[in-house]
Parts: C-alpha cells; sequence; structure tokens
C-alpha cells in the first residue's frame, strides 16, 4: 500500500539535512514494530513543495510525502500512529491522508526516484562500505542483489527471483547526491531505474524502493 499524506505548512526552518525526522516520525507512528528492523520492506520519498530560505527549507503551502508498504497491516498501523499523534517535525502535521492505487506493470519499467536518491554500496575487503554511482556496471548488480533479497524476504519465489534492477544509462542528466543522516554522509545516484521481472516483482519494488537505506530515505521510486 502507498499512502499519501498532506501536511500542515512548517513553523519553523527545515533544515536540509532532514530524512531522519522523517524516519522518526515514521517509527513514532508505528510504535514498538519490527519493521524498522532488518531489510527495509517499505520506503518513503522526499517532501515535496519546498523552497530553499536561509540557508533552510520552507513549504509555504504544505507538503505532500508518499509512504509506500508491502505489508498492508503496517500501511494501516501507520494511519493509526498518525491519528493518535500526526505531527511529524519543525512544526509540520498530518492534515490529510490518502491512499494511492497501485499500478499495473508489464515485465519491464522505467521509474524516477521519488525526490530521493539512490544508494548502492558494497563491502570492501577492510570492512569499509564502497559507494557505487549509475555509471559503474557493478551497481546495477548491487541493486539487484538487493532486491532479490528482499523479494526472497517477503515470501516470492521461482521467476519473482529473476527480477534485473540497471541504472538507466540513456537518462541525459544523471547525478550524484549526497545526503547526511545524524552525522553520517551518503552518497547515492539521482537517476531512474529499470525494472525488468514479473508485474509483481516490479511492484513491489514500487513499492519498497531500490537499493539500501529506503527505510531512511532512500530509493522511493515513483
Amino acid at each position: 500500500m502507498r499512502i499519501q499524506l498532506q501536511l500542515s505548512p512548517n513553523t519553523e526552518p527545515v533544515p536540509f539535512n532532514h530524512l531522519h525526522h522523517l524516519t522518526g516520525a515514521i517509527h513514532k507512528w508505528l510504535g514498538g514494530n519490527s519493521a524498522h528492523d532488518g531489510l527495509s520492506l517499505y520506503s518513503f520519498g522526499w517532501l515535496r513543495g519546498g523552497q530553499p530560505k536561509r540557508q533552510a527549507l520552507s513549504f509555504p503551502e504544505g507538503a505532500s510525502w508518499n509512504i509506500s508498504f508491502f505489508d498492508n497491516e503496517l500501511a494501516r498501523q501507520l494511519i493509526k500512529g498518525i491519528l493518535e499523534d500526526p505531527s511529524v517535525a519543525h512544526g509540520m502535521a498530518v492534515q490529510e491522508v490518502r491512499e494511492i492505487d497501485l499500478p499495473s506493470f508489464s515485465k519491464q519499467h522505467i521509474f524516477a526516484t521519488d525526490g530521493s536518491a539512490v544508494l548502492a554500496r558494497r563491502k570492501r575487503d577492510d570492512g569499509s562500505r564502497e559507494y557505487l554511482l549509475w555509471d559503474t556496471l557493478a551497481a546495477n548488480d548491487v541493486l539487484t542483489h538487493l532486491l532479490r533479497k528482499k523479494l526472497e524476504v517477503a515470501g516470492f519465489s521461482g521467476e519473482h527471483l529473476e527480477v534485473r534492477v540497471a541504472f538507466d544509462r540513456a537518462y541525459a542528466r544523471p547525478r550524484p547526491r549526497m545526503a547526511t543522516i545524524k552525522g553520517i554522509k551518503h552518497k547515492g545516484s539521482e537517476c531512474p531505474v529499470i525494472v525488468e521481472g514479473t508485474p509483481e516483482a516490479i511492484q513491489f519494488a514500487w513499492l519498497v524502493g531500490i537499493g539500501d537505506l529506503t527505510g531512511s530515505g532512500f530509493g522511493a521510486l515513483r
């Protein structure tokens, strides 16, 4: 299930690096649920409707915010949490909740990111992590492996696990995008992705996102 939240205008400046505040709101609404432990089978886009103002962001008309879950029950738990406490951060609060219809997919789809960047990482021999961008073919393998792993965790098998993910190398304006979460800088790619597989696997990708840290604001698709 994908839900779209309409938020009220902010009453305090919204810092550019505010993703951890959005993550915190989601965790609050989910309560003690374990959805935010381990592999994230949900994703959320970045706030839409903002404009730069004095080295921060302002949302004078409010913001729209998409959050998607593979597990519909978790989405309902989130909505229940919102009804109990609609506050988000920086004076913003949820004013409206709307369910977005699930699209129908064929066997290939090109997705734009939902304001976010796609994060592809792999471990080096020394245990550190290497960030791979859209222009590195190895990034496609990393993204494919992670989506297949999430599908398996969600109970998919057979041909669904043959799904493949690749950055759209025909896209004319890809760019790296840095986001800092609690002092840690993460470098992702602002570039569409091509997902090939069963319609069910592609719908799954639309919900859970692509790449690492989808539960922290990376890799959400639209």
